[in-house]
């Protein structure tokens, strides 16, 4: 048996997300762990509903479930697919990332949390705390974090 059972990705549809969906996936194949996609959102704003509803149509808005972080999801879960993982479950949960991140690892009995660097090195990171600081403060479970932004 693994020492990783279930391993938890945050991803919020970036680029340097999705590298760390990409690395979490290649472990997650290598060991037979489950995968648990996850995307923190803030609500919609009203406004931004009825846009985005008039762009793509009410009815395939309300059908397709077209939000940030449903999209995120399924773009995360088409990598993680072809990087080999092959149990892979998915939350997007309302709330913020370092919050929802730690709860749904604590939830799952996650044995692995990965999540991108991106953010340590920015000055808002600096005096407000990032996510992946916040994380390997609170979490008791293992944290990977992926060296995801090209040194910028």
């Amino acid at each position: 048996m693994s020492a990783y059972g279930t391993i938890l990705v945050g991803t919020d549809g970036s680029d340097s997300s999705f590298r760390a969906v990409d690395r979490a996936a290649r472990l997650a194949a290598a060991t037979g762990a489950t995968l648990l996609l996850a995307s923190a959102y803030s609500p919609m704003p009203e406004r931004e509903r009825a846009s985005a509803a008039d762009r793509l149509g009410d009815l395939a808005y309300k059908v397709q479930g077209a939000t940030p972080a449903e999209d995120a999801l399924r773009a995360a879960r088409r990598r993680a697919a072809a990087a080999g993982a092959t149990g892979i479950e998915q939350a997007a949960v309302q709330g913020d990332a370092v919050d929802v991140i730690s709860t749904l690892a604590r939830e799952r009995s996650a044995d692995l949390v990965v999540i991108g660097n991106r953010g340590l090195n920015s000055f808002a990171g600096r005096i407000l705390g990032s996510v992946p600081a916040g994380l390997s403060r609170r979490l008791s479970c293992d944290v990977l974090i992926v060296h995801t932004t090209d040194g910028k």
